[in-house]
């Protein structure tokens, strides 16, 4: 119920922002697309866009960081294992919509060489979002769901930080394999993670540079 009312409450505001824009009713059409059909597709492009660079900006430089400083390291992991794949999933149907209202607003064939750019950058974030999901996240969650098993038979986990993981590892090789293994794969997902970013964050100077405010 909670959900619905929030939802509600957005639906609400973005008719009253309507109510003081009537003019995008009386704009003339851009080629065969009426006014109305191209401030939607405007409007799809830029709130998929803003909530994807805004969940990544978030999860990557903030919310993460800060959980992983003050959890328990195993409670930690356990909520990121819950949390990334509705993160990935979000920001890859964002990505997917703003790039392809993009696309709609720009046609290929007749598209700019800019505008083919930033094609691209929308494209490449889904696609980078695609395999953070279905590569890196299963593979993610199922090494750390083996080393907690290791680090609880050594009896850590309850504490913040990796440093009793640190210790435990030097004497037992079958955890410090783990670690490297867990290392490399949280490593991959991370690059790609960012290179979601990159590509949202080139759009985004893009997109400031047509506000004319």
């Amino acid at each position: 119920m909670a959900w619905i009312t929030r939802f509600s409450t957005a639906v609400a505001f973005l008719a009253v922002g309507v109510l003081f824009s009537p003019e995008t009713f009386g704009s003339k059409s851009e080629g065969s697309i009426s006014p109305i059909l191209s401030i939607s597709i405007k409007l799809a492009h830029l709130l998929c866009f803003a909530t994807a660079w805004g969940v990544s900006l978030w999860v990557t430089f903030i919310g993460g960081i800060v959980m992983f400083k003050h959890l328990p390291r195993h409670q930690f992991g356990n909520l990121q294992s819950k949390m990334f794949p509705a993160y990935f999933s979000l920001v890859g149907v964002c990505c997917a919509v703003a790039a392809a209202a993009f696309g709609y607003v720009h046609p290929w064939k007749s598209a700019t060489t800019a505008e083919k750019y930033q094609l691209g950058f929308l494209v490449s974030a889904f696609a980078f979002s695609l395999i953070n999901l279905f590569v890196f996240t299963p593979m993610t969650i199922e090494m750390m769901k083996l080393r907690h098993q290791v680090e609880r038979e050594e009896k850590i986990g309850d504490e913040v930080g990796g440093s009793k993981n640190q210790e435990a590892a030097k004497t037992n090789p079958r955890l410090a394999a783990m670690n490297k293994r867990f290392g490399m794969i949280h490593g991959l997902s991370s690059l790609s993670n960012l290179m979601t970013f990159g590509g949202l964050a080139m759009h985004s100077w893009y997109l400031a540079g047509k506000l004319n405010l």
